[in-house]
């Protein structure tokens, strides 16, 4: 028996004479030739010695070692790499086959890219915003907490009183944080310009509780986050690093906010992204930033919360853990309408992409189709091609060439194909995602998302998979006795030919069938975004400018300072040449929900305990209604003449009117407003739409000169180009303030398209999808009637040779290629009506079974067929019938 170690020993031996041979092979070839010469000859000698003739002695050395071809070739068995050799024999063969026909391999190559490219780039953003884990420590266990509003909603932002309650007493989270978004003036300093700032108000456990530490400096401390405390900063690292050069000397070092002093204390991390919010580029703590009566409230919501779970406790076990906490909160306080008697909680990640979940996964599903189309359509190329190659085929089949054979060149060539196609793909989603990330800077995760290894396996797996179906599906009928009939049939319309060419008319049908489906969701998608920009949102539009401007700290500490700042303001833009209006107001129309506050109307019965009203509520100047075209119904604006104290009217808009003063003349009422001061209502304006997408809601408008409203949006009207009045507007408001930094310079035009930048994304991307896919449809059917058309060169002939009129051919062959679109289209049509159900929550004002958008894809689908196949058509009419049959 052999020990282990001489067993190890031969295998090592073999390996390394395996190597040898696989870099070495000529080289060995060419000694072992040489030492079997030496042996024959030796052998040969020495017979000759023991006294044979010469003959004799060659012959019988060649006996004692027997045959050296049959030696060497079973030396070259025992060193070759059989495997390995056939698969480079095949992909030189494939080379060479695809090398002779340029224009296949080109066009077969483009087509996989791009179904494989986008396949990439979907696949790309859909794992890194969909499927990869938070980068925070045990991400899993990160939650965010929502305060159950009853009748308003279930998922609203929570009151910081709420908060406290559930930290003090819940016992699910090892950490419970609170934070909020806030603007902030960064004052210029040694020679920089004064900048707006997007940053978060946090409790000072938020990063503790995320599992983030500072890569510079340290986290804040519970002192620091009091009303008492100094103020303390901790930066991003993309605002230290654009602001402050990347300089480590900013640690400890002071700078203005809002005109207040804050240290700096710490550095994000670099690849640290605020939750739910992209843009903030920095931290203070929220206690001590924000009024005390504020902090104390149970009604005031404007937060989010986020917490940590202790090991072993379930999302649903921390939402009813929360939910007592809330009914008891709740329960002792009954006159008070919008306190939470519930709490819902659910992952973080789920928080943060849940409304872009399902657009996602339907532009992915769309680059499934694209792809399928794209091997249907290579796999339609490569028929034809195999077809053009069929005696070639049937030649080397009667020579021999087994199946296997034939089907293993025939998958190499498929394999050589998508290679070069994945590799192209792969380049065009790297293009792609970089595209998307520069694009969608708002997007949630959009710092995530980038090209990685699992991409790129996931590349080429697609590469595999198109290579086994559009090979395996184009070798389909090529039986070897299919190939041999093929030597027997002197005509080319033989029943190999017709086989494939039903085949290829499958193949096309199917290709139809998805582009119908794409076609139909990109025409429901694009009427729905059509209604949605020209919905009505209440206002003019065309020709105004916005901007965002906010006064802050000592310098504006009084109602009368604020006050003084915006009507000189407005006074002075008013008188620049070319403004035909101006106003101020806290957030425009289509800006988004922002605040709304609780009111009783004086003249009515006092609500019942826990239902009391609520309205959408915005700071507006006198000139805000005009400057922006909102139609004033009845009565009048703000008397300008009546600022701080005596500024005590309200103007509210139609749906409000009508909702809470029905039947009766609201002018002179009077109402109380958050619970506090009394207003009389002056005037009644038409209604406008805080987002695009959702109804007007009742609206009641607060005048600007009582001084309590500090920050808003600079509106402007212009007879002409109002984006030239957006420097000299700059100007004056650096005349009055310096330190003052004007942020968001948009036309209402370009605001509107931002707020509906989700919708035209996806009707974009999903409108390129199905216009690419109804092109490569069109080349398919073009394809298969110009093979159907060289298939039948003579059977056409000899029709027209006995007296078929060309019309009638022309007919004929229109017809033939029709039939494949049509049962394409029926297919379609069908499978549309259930995908139109998936997307229905995606669309505005259209119906998913939208007759219109069913017709208009079917009618410009089969206009396309036609013109794909009038070509084919037009030629097949126009055959010579004697030089068609002597082509046969």
């Amino acid at each position: 028996m052999r020990k282990p170690s001489d067993l190890a020993h031969a295998a090592r031996d073999f390996l390394g004479i395996k190597l040898r041979m696989l870099f070495a092979r000529n080289k060995a070839g060419r000694q072992l030739q040489d030492e079997l010469s030496f042996h024959l000859d030796q052998q040969t000698r020495e017979n000759i010695a023991a006294g044979m003739s010469p003959r004799q002695a060659r012959q019988a050395a060649l006996r004692t070692f027997g045959s050296p071809t049959a030696v060497r070739e079973q030396a070259r068995a025992t060193w070759s790499w059989s495997s390995a050799e056939q698969v480079l024999r095949d992909l030189r063969l494939g080379l060479r086959t695809l090398k002779r026909t340029p224009g296949f391999t080109f066009i077969g190559i483009a087509i996989v890219a791009l179904g494989i490219g986008a396949s990439a780039a979907m696949f790309t953003v859909v794992r890194s915003v969909l499927l990869r884990p938070l980068p925070f420590p045990d991400s899993g266990r990160l939650l965010a907490v929502h305060e159950d509003v009853a009748g308003f909603s279930p998922n609203n932002v929570v009151s910081p009183a709420m908060y406290a309650e559930w930290r003090g007493q819940n016992h699910s989270f090892t950490e419970l944080a609170l934070s909020g978004g806030e603007d902030f003036n960064l004052a210029g300093a040694g020679g920089a310009l004064p900048e707006k700032l997007h940053g978060i108000n946090c409790t000072w456990n938020l990063l503790s509780a995320l599992g983030v530490q500072p890569a510079l400096g340290r986290n804040f401390t519970a002192d620091e986050d009091k009303l008492s405390a100094e103020g303390t900063v901790l930066l991003s690292w993309g605002l230290w690093k654009r602001r402050y050069g990347g300089d480590p000397g900013i640690l400890n070092r002071t700078i203005h906010l809002n005109t207040r002093a804050y240290t700096v204390i710490g550095v994000l991390p670099a690849w640290f992204v605020f939750p739910e919010d992209a843009t903030a580029q920095l931290l203070t703590p929220v206690y001590h930033d924000k009024p005390a009566e504020r902090m104390d409230s149970l009604s005031n919501h404007g937060f989010q919360i986020y917490g940590r779970l202790r090991p072993g406790v379930t999302t649903a076990q921390a939402s009813a853990d929360l939910s007592l906490i809330s009914k008891r909160i709740h329960d002792r306080h009954l006159d008070m309408a919008f306190i939470g008697k519930g709490a819902t909680a659910r992952p973080l990640l789920d928080d943060m992409v849940g409304d872009m979940r399902r657009p996602l996964y339907v532009l992915f599903a769309a680059t499934g189709c694209v792809l399928l189309i794209a091997c249907l359509n290579v796999a339609n190329l490569m028929v034809a091609r195999s077809a053009a190659r069929q005696k070639e085929l049937a030649i080397r089949t009667a020579l021999g060439g087994g199946r296997m054979r034939l089907l293993r060149e025939h998958l190499t060539e498929s394999f050589l194909l998508s290679f070069a196609g994945g590799l192209l793909g792969l380049a065009f989603a790297e293009g792609s995602v970089r595209w998307l990330v520069n694009m969608r800077q708002e997007m949630s995760r959009v710092e995530s998302i980038h090209i990685d290894g699992t991409v790129v396996a996931f590349t080429l797996g697609l590469v595999v998979l198109c290579a086994i179906f559009a090979g395996a599906i184009s070798m389909t009928g090529g039986r070897g006795d299919r190939l041999l009939a093929a030597l027997q049939e002197g005509s080319r319309s033989n029943s190999s030919g017709q086989g494939r060419a039903t085949l290829r008319k499958v193949l096309l049908a199917l290709e139809v069938g998805l582009t119908v489906v794409l076609l139909i969701s990109a025409g429901l998608l694009l009427k729905s975004y059509a209604r949605l920009r020209s919905s009505e949102i209440g206002c003019t539009t065309e020709n105004v400018l916005t901007m965002r401007l906010g006064v802050f700290g000592a310098r504006y500490r009084e109602p009368a300072q604020i006050v003084a700042f915006y009507d000189a303001l407005l006074t002075q833009v008013r008188a620049l040449p070319g403004v035909a209006g101006a106003g101020f107001v806290q957030i425009v129309p289509g800006g988004g929900y922002w605040n709304d506050t609780i009111f009783q109307i004086m003249e009515h019965p006092a609500p019942a305990v826990g239902q009391t009203p609520i309205a959408l509520v915005r700071w507006a100047d006198p000139g805000y209604f005009q400057a922006i075209g909102i139609p004033l119904l009845r009565g009048r604006s703000f008397d300008p003449g009546k600022r701080l104290d005596r500024a005590l009217e309200v103007v509210i808009s139609k749906q409000f009117a009508d909702q809470y003063f029905p039947g009766e003349d609201p002018i002179g009422k009077h109402m109380k407003i958050d619970g506090n001061r009394t207003y009389t209502v002056v005037g009644v304006v038409g209604d406008t739409r805080h987002e695009i997408a959702e109804e007007p809601q009742p609206a009641q408008y607060l005048p600007l000169y009582n001084g309590l409203g500090n920050n808003g949006a600079l509106v402007v009207r212009s007879n002409t180009d109002v984006l030239a009045q957006a420097l000299p507007v700059q100007r004056i408001v650096q005349s009055l303030d310096r330190d003052l930094p004007v942020s968001d310079i948009l036309t209402m035009d370009q605001l509107l398209g931002k707020s509906t930048i989700d919708q035209s994304f996806n009707t974009t991307i999903l409108l390129g999808f199905a216009v690419l896919s109804l092109i490569l449809a069109a080349v398919g059917l073009f394809g298969v009637l110009s093979y159907i058309v060289t298939q039948r060169t003579s059977e056409i002939g000899i029709r027209i040779a006995l007296g078929a009129q060309r019309e009638q051919v022309l007919r004929l062959v229109l017809f033939d290629g029709l039939r494949p679109a049509l049962i394409g289209l029926a297919l379609g049509l069908a499978a549309s009506a259930g995908v139109a159900r998936l997307i229905r929550s995606m669309l505005y004002g259209t119906q998913p079974f939208d007759p219109m958008v069913f017709v208009a894809v079917s009618l410009t689908l089969l206009l396309v067929a036609a013109l794909a196949c009038a070509a084919p058509a037009w030629r097949a009419s126009r055959l010579d019938p004697m030089q068609a049959l002597r082509t046969e």
